[in-house]
């Protein structure tokens, strides 16, 4: 007789939004970087602060609201 198959419990995992938008800042400064013509280093630099910030307060939002 065939029994039928028994149902995983489906595991997932809170998505860490902090590494995520501070991995695709780094990636897209990088890429800034190797197209031509190179960037000002003293233009990149508020960027890159402001988009760290811009993260960690997602990053903040998201674990509140996980909490609820």
């Amino acid at each position: 007789m065939v029994q039928p198959e028994r149902q995983r419990p489906k595991r997932s995992h809170p998505t860490d939004w902090l590494s995520l938008l501070c991995g695709l800042l780094f990636i897209g400064i990088g890429i800034r970087y190797v197209t031509a013509p190179t960037p000002d280093a003293l233009v990149m630099l508020p960027i890159l602060l402001v988009g760290l910030g811009f993260a960690g307060l997602v990053a903040v939002i998201a674990k509140a609201a996980r909490r609820r």
